[in-house]
């Protein structure tokens, strides 16, 4: 299933916050991305026509196994193009930034080269 680089930024955001929380709501991941109640409601709503997310009966947003399982892909993405650029000398918020726009659009093949040669020369 292809999500929209908005839609997996949603699912990493969910993600990061539920490594800190199990509670985790529409306003957490809004204050987190820094967008607005109804841009949140609005994508939550896509999310989980698409079935990557779900509210649990006290309102808290969860992933679903498909959601957890992008949204984990993602974030490897993201901390593993950082810790690249990071190395490269790039200053951490620069590379933070730049392995965000980088990991909605990098193939499978490359970011699996990246992996394989951090893992012969890292």
């Amino acid at each position: 299933m292809a999500l929209l680089e908005s839609g997996e930024m949603y699912l990493e955001a969910i993600y990061v916050l539920s490594l800190k929380s199990s509670a985790v709501r529409g306003i957490d991941v809004g204050d987190y991305l820094g967008y607005s109640k109804p841009s949140v409601s609005r994508a939550l709503g896509v999310l989980k026509d698409e079935g990557l997310v779900r509210r649990d009966d006290d309102g808290f947003i969860k992933l679903t196994k498909a959601g957890e399982i992008m949204a984990k892909r993602i974030y490897e993405r993201h901390t593993v193009l950082t810790k690249v650029l990071l190395d490269l000398g790039v200053d951490e918020e620069t590379a933070s930034e730049d392995a965000c726009r980088v990991e909605h659009y990098i193939s499978d093949t490359t970011f699996e080269a990246i992996k394989a040669y951090i893992r012969k020369h890292g």
